[in-house]
């Protein structure tokens, strides 16, 4: 799964490498320690350009009854994902970007787990696949997203058995392409990212807890 990542790239970096607008005026601040249920930053498509949305982490289907349905919904497996009741439609028409500029996963050593974070080998940010829904049962919409899984490359397989799917550049515009519907395709994409594009350290326990959102977790453990 992936269920911690960072995104403290700041926003005009990141507006200038994925060229994409806000619907709303909104203030990013930078992110250590990204955690479930939180609002994240996404983006779409309105046909013409790259939208900027804020969403909470964690799919609400918009036919589901119980909004806590989100906390189970944080990662979506690309195995089947075209056959899911929760997943089939957003991957049909309702796909978007997940920014991040890292990601932790856990490694069982012995009695405990050390936290590693993974990055791009040139520390640029880059987009998680993801779906997202529009849940209207509880008066004001809510906009909600989970991150797309798949299995592990030569990298992360040493810690984890699963990895968040990770885009190419040259696959942004079609992922978020409303009418493309070419399901075969769009599942060709939910593959591991290449290993040797990727960089990996171990960082503190700090991570472990959502309230530690601050700059020592993205700090290699024996820089501390």
């Amino acid at each position: 799964m992936c269920g911690r990542f960072s995104l403290a790239t700041d926003i005009s970096v990141l507006q200038e490498q994925f060229n994409f607008e806000w619907r709303n005026e909104i203030t990013i601040n930078p992110r250590f320690n990204v955690a479930p249920s939180q609002q994240i930053l996404t983006i779409g498509s309105d046909g013409e350009k790259r939208i900027g949305t804020m969403m909470k982490w964690g799919l609400v289907p918009y036919w589901s009854n119980d909004i806590k349905i989100g906390y189970k919904m944080i990662n979506a497996r690309a195995e089947g994902i075209d056959e899911k009741p929760s997943f089939k439609t957003p991957f049909k028409c309702k796909r978007c970007l997940i920014l991040s500029d890292g990601f932790y996963e856990w490694k069982k050593e012995e009695k405990k787990k050390q936290p590693f974070r993974f990055m791009m080998k040139d520390d640029r940010p880059f987009a998680f696949a993801g779906l997202w829904d529009q849940w209207d049962k509880d008066g004001e919409p809510l906009y909600s997203c989970t991150i797309i899984t798949t299995t592990p490359n030569e990298m992360t397989q040493e810690v984890h058995d699963r990895m968040p799917v990770i885009l190419e550049e040259d696959e942004y515009d079609l992922w978020i392409d409303a009418k493309m519907n070419d399901t075969e395709y769009l599942k060709s994409l939910l593959i591991p990212f290449p290993a040797e594009k990727m960089k990996s350290y171990a960082v503190s326990t700090l991570v472990n807890s959502p309230k530690n959102d601050i700059e020592e977790c993205l700090s290699p453990i024996n820089s501390l």
